[in-house]
């Protein structure tokens, strides 16, 4: 028998409100498509292998010095990775170029899907431990979060080349992966307003915070901004309000969500104009939010 609670009155099956579970399975694994991963991996993939050499480049320097000076952040010693040495970080940057390069090659030939998972998992554990022994040392740097997140969940995804531009085929795998790495974004702006606050106080915002960032490591442009100051205090307060309203892209759609995606790739070129300051990987990772299968021609 039919349920009648489900049925209209003409016989035909009434429309089911969507419940709140449903709404929120539907936007956490919203199917897209597969060459939009394929597209993102060869950008994140290659990435990693350049912020090895010119990013986080300094793990084989750091390897040399005293284990004095090997202060591990949390997570390396809840693994028990080990104090590096010279030959560990040279063979660990070895086998991260190479799982890098295969996933790379498995986005334009469809290779056995254990393939790009195992090198997926092998390129996102290597780089994870490879990053860490880079902030074992003092400085820690939050742009490679979303970074990191990435490399954990896009070979979960499965095959994705770009043959499947030409198909069309989407999967629920890709929408969930690319909604953790947006997430992995979206936290990275919106806690770096919460840390503002909560180290520096409202005096971050208010006070010269720019100013001394100009005065100690400012290019020509940057010194510029100087005078009048109330131009730096504007564009603190600008900054914070945009980080404090970041999680609003994870629900703009269409051009709303471009322009948004805009406003951050703006921000990161003004800071690396006025202060030699980049956050790279953080712009790898925005890609996440555009429709990168477009670059693929449909006739591939």
């Amino acid at each position: 028998m039919t349920n009648p609670s489900t049925t209209e009155a003409s016989g035909e099956p009434a429309a089911r409100t969507p419940s709140v579970i449903g709404s929120l399975r539907s936007w956490v694994f919203e199917p897209v498509p597969l060459a939009r991963v394929a597209v993102l991996r060869v950008l994140v993939y290659l990435f990693v292998v350049y912020d090895m050499f010119l990013v986080i480049a300094d793990p084989p320097k750091l390897a040399t010095v005293s284990a004095q000076l090997y202060r591990p952040v949390r997570m390396r010693e809840w693994l028990h990775l080990p104090v590096p040495f010279p030959e560990y970080v040279q063979t660990l940057r070895v086998v991260v170029i190479i799982a890098c390069a295969v996933m790379v090659l498995s986005v334009f030939r469809r290779l056995p899907g254990w393939i790009p998972l195992t090198a997926g998992l092998v390129a996102a554990a290597g780089f994870t431990d490879w990053a860490s022994i880079g902030m074992s040392y003092s400085k820690v740097d939050h742009d490679h979060f979303a970074l990191v997140v990435a490399l954990w969940v896009l070979p979960t995804v499965g095959l994705a080349t770009t043959a499947d531009r030409r198909t069309g085929l989407r999967s629920e795998a890709a929408g969930w992966a690319l909604l953790a790495i947006q997430i992995g974004v979206v936290a990275t702006y919106f806690l770096s307003a919460v840390a503002k606050v909560r180290f520096g106080g409202w005096d971050w915002v208010t006070g010269s915070t720019f100013a001394w960032a100009m005065t100690r490591r400012g290019t020509d442009l940057g010194r510029a901004l100087l005078d009048p100051p109330w131009i730096l205090i504007a564009s603190q307060w600008l900054l914070f309000i945009v980080e404090v309203l970041s999680p609003l892209i994870l629900w703009a759609r269409g051009k709303l969500r471009y322009l948004m995606v805009a406003g951050f790739l703006l921000f990161h070129l003004s800071t690396q104009l006025a202060m030699s300051i980049n956050f790279l990987p953080l712009v790898v990772c925005l890609m996440a939010f555009l429709p990168l299968e477009k670059l693929i021609r449909q006739k591939n």
